[in-house]
């Protein structure tokens, strides 16, 4: 479990390389070849639709290879798109190769995520070590650029990316999980072992969760569909907010305050560090106040810190704010997902690839938004309709944990009913 546990936290520090790189190097792209911040939000958007796709395929090939084998596949995507950005290829064939780098990295959120809440009956402290490394890979990142940028080599950041992927390609490959290498395989003979737990009338999860798709949609009971929709909502919204402010933080920093290059890089730094410092301590924090209590919080702390960068163009108090963005970010994601899973029993693999598909059609629509707000509008109104956004998070939060207190009287009088 432990040997699973470290390989999870490694694939989640590349994939957290891989959602940042675009946005350390994206100033140079696009000075490079010749483009305008709109282009360059179609590149990120061509990601995460590719993040979408694979999101949404997880369940299927995890079904038919294997949790290990999808996460072969995802990884070795990630590998030959990352090779391929390293070629700095016609605009085009980036843009082609794209979705291929979503698919990788996608793929891999879903599979890997998914597990970990299974196998650690849903404690937040299990998720919140996979985002911690997820952002400890998305705070390297900047910080690497940041220096390639000096040297005049940032082009080496994808290389150094695909070296990771391949590195932990050949990991999974080859490494064994002892008892846990069954349930990594394919899964034709649960599937089998499920048919006849319903025909000797057992119940498990599956068959929990089947038994009220007749009453939704997916599964999931019809009184459940409101917390569902608003789960999904404040992922589309969190996932797209995040990926804005940190490929285009660089951007904004250097014309909002006339930073340097290197320097705007390394400010990207700054907001994932304390992310990385606050996923530390994030799990405990959340098992300790409570999941509902913990997401409050910090998504009023976040608006407030986004509205302040908005109001400001000193350069000191931007980079205090971009600090305690990070901070306020830290552990919404995994807290957020653990909640929603907490109240969907029985559907986690489902739950988690549909929240993290969802996510990455924010990761698609507000990056490609934002770019078109760089083009045409001052880098003021940019950072505003960023902080807008996150205001209008805060308040679909704010309805999501009021039908999740609905959604807990529910599972309650399921638990109460005799059977």
């Amino acid at each position: 479990m432990k040997k699973l546990m470290w390989m999870g936290c490694l694939s989640y520090l590349v994939i957290g390389i891989a959602h940042v790189v675009g946005g350390a190097v994206l100033e140079q792209l696009i000075d490079y070849y010749g483009l305008t911040y709109k282009d360059g939000g179609q590149w990120i958007m061509n990601q995460f639709l590719g993040f979408l796709a694979g999101v949404l395929l997880a369940p299927t090939l995890t079904a038919r290879v294997g949790k290990r084998g999808a996460v072969l596949l995802a990884m070795g995507a990630l590998t030959i798109a990352e090779a391929a950005y390293s070629l700095l290829l016609p605009w085009g064939w980036m843009l082609a190769f794209a979705p291929i780098a979503g698919i990788g990295f996608g793929m891999t959120e879903a599979i890997v995520g998914a597990a970990v809440i299974d196998l650690m009956k849903g404690k937040a402290s299990a998720m919140s070590r996979l985002e911690t490394f997820f952002g400890i890979g998305a705070l390297i990142i900047p910080i690497t650029a940041a220096y390639l940028i000096q040297q005049q080599v940032w082009q080496l950041s994808f290389p150094i990316l695909a070296a990771m992927a391949g590195i932990t390609f050949v990991l999974w490959l080859t490494m064994s999980f002892g008892s846990l290498d069954d349930s990594l395989g394919p899964k034709r003979v649960e599937a089998g072992e499920q048919r006849r737990d319903n025909a000797d009338g057992h119940s498990g999860k599956r068959t929990a969760s089947s038994a009220g798709a007749g009453r939704g949609w997916l599964g999931y009971p019809a009184k459940s569909l409101p917390f569902l929709f608003l789960s999904a909502l404040f992922f589309l919204i969190y996932v797209g907010v995040e990926m804005s402010f940190s490929n285009y933080l660089p951007s904004m920093l250097i014309e909002r305050t006339g930073m340097k290059e290197s320097s705007a890089a390394a400010a990207l730094s700054l907001f994932w560090g304390t992310m990385v410092f606050g996923r530390l301590f994030a799990g405990v924090l959340a098992d300790r106040m409570g999941h509902a209590s913990y997401l409050a919080v910090f998504s009023a702390g976040a608006a407030c810190a986004f509205v302040g960068m908005a109001a400001t163009a000193s350069e000191g108090w931007m980079l205090v704010l971009v600090a305690f963005s990070g901070l306020f970010f830290s552990g919404l994601f995994g807290i957020a997902l653990v909640y929603a899973n907490g109240l969907l029993p029985g559907m986690t693999e489902r739950t988690t690839s549909l929240l993290v598909a969802l996510g990455g059609v924010g990761g698609a629509i507000l990056p490609r938004l934002t770019g078109w707000f760089m083009d045409n509008y001052p880098v003021r109104t940019t950072m505003w309709s960023i902080a807008s956004t996150v205001v209008i998070l805060l308040l679909v939060l704010i309805a999501w944990l009021g039908f999740g207190k609905k959604q807990q009287q529910l599972i309650g009088d399921k638990k109460a009913a005799p059977s």
